[in-house]
């Protein structure tokens, strides 16, 4: 569906014939002014009628309805596409959810393409046109304000995510008391989500680098050092998400190594009390096979020494277990 339409003149949102084709051939012929469709998980009939007007490729109008892509960067004949990945971070569930946002720069005109949640559009076209300096550079002006929203975002969720990691820290290193029973299995969905925060991240530093550098159509070459800071902005992100995996992969290591070493010391005292069960368990055996001549049989103070002496070994055993920390 169709979200928004607009003609921009010299920075400034003004009146638009309803047909694309009459509002994009006065864009054209004013030279300042350029035309902005937004649109939202649109059909391909739907798709069909902007892809006629403005004569958008097939090959980028079939990845724009199919969604479903890497961030990149295309060059085509008559228009350049561009697909991003926004990231929003849900507080309710603490996890992290992914969309797509395809923009199509042309002549004058920019298409926009919006799939799933967390789009920043509704607010960069807000900032934009409260900024008419910035909105004269045309289809750039959104490029670039798209991609830095995009950015943004994405060094926010990285925060958002580094303090459920700084918690998750705190439970894997508390004491052996703790419930641990289900924090490997929160460590592998944390590390899913910083994986799914990966695929939108770092395959963006490319296409963000050759718009900071070389010319490129319908891109205006004085915007290079805006997306130069998106690029700086970007390799933030990067580099938080590259420190949250290993992270990650520490944590989930001392983890394992922890359940290891409680698994051994739960071993020990396992051991401990089967040595000292052992012990009287011995003696009654020795004492129970009733051969006709066994010493201390016959005698009265017979029952009350070997009750002691298996105390009395129970008692040695559990102190010396104790010393060495197995008890």
């Amino acid at each position: 569906m169709i979200v928004d339409f607009a003609l921009y003149r010299d920075g400034r949102r003004t009146a638009a014939p309803a047909d694309f084709s009459d509002a994009l051939d006065l864009a054209r012929a004013e030279g300042n002014a350029f035309l902005w469709v937004g649109l939202h998980e649109p059909t391909e009939d739907e798709l069909s009628l902007v892809t006629s007007e403005f004569a958008l490729h097939p090959l980028a109008v079939e990845d724009a309805v199919k969604a479903h892509q890497r961030p990149k960067l295309e060059v085509y004949t008559g228009s350049l596409f561009v697909v991003l990945k926004p990231v929003v971070y849900d507080d309710a569930a603490d996890t992290v959810t992914t969309g797509e946002l395809m923009l199509f720069l042309g002549d004058s005109f920019v298409v926009t393409v919006r799939h799933g949640e967390g789009s920043p559009l509704a607010g960069v076209r807000a900032r934009l046109e409260e900024d008419p300096e910035l909105l004269r550079r045309g289809p750039t002006a959104v490029l670039y304000a798209v991609g830095d929203a995009v950015a943004d975002q994405y060094t926010e969720v990285a925060a958002r995510l580094q303090d459920d990691l700084d918690e998750l820290e705190t439970e894997v290193f508390a004491p052996l008391g703790a419930d641990n029973r289900n924090i490997a299995m929160r460590i592998y969905g944390f590390k899913r989500q910083v994986v799914e925060f990966r695929r939108a991240t770092v395959p963006l530093a490319d296409p963000v680098a050759r718009l900071a550098g070389a010319p490129l159509p319908f891109v205006d070459d004085s915007a290079r050092p805006f997306f130069r800071d998106v690029g700086d902005h970007l390799a933030r992100a990067n580099e938080a998400v590259e420190a949250l995996d290993r992270l990650l992969t520490d944590i989930l290591s001392a983890h394992l190594a922890q359940m290891g070493v409680q698994q051994n010391d739960d071993m020990r005292k396992i051991s401990a009390w089967a040595a000292m069960a052992a012990v009287p368990t011995m003696i009654a055996g020795i004492y129970g096979m009733n051969f006709a001549h066994m010493p201390e049989l016959r005698q009265p103070w017979g029952y009350p020494a070997a009750l002691l002496l298996m105390g009395g070994v129970v008692l040695g055993l559990h102190r010396w277990f104790k010393r060495r920390g197995w008890l």
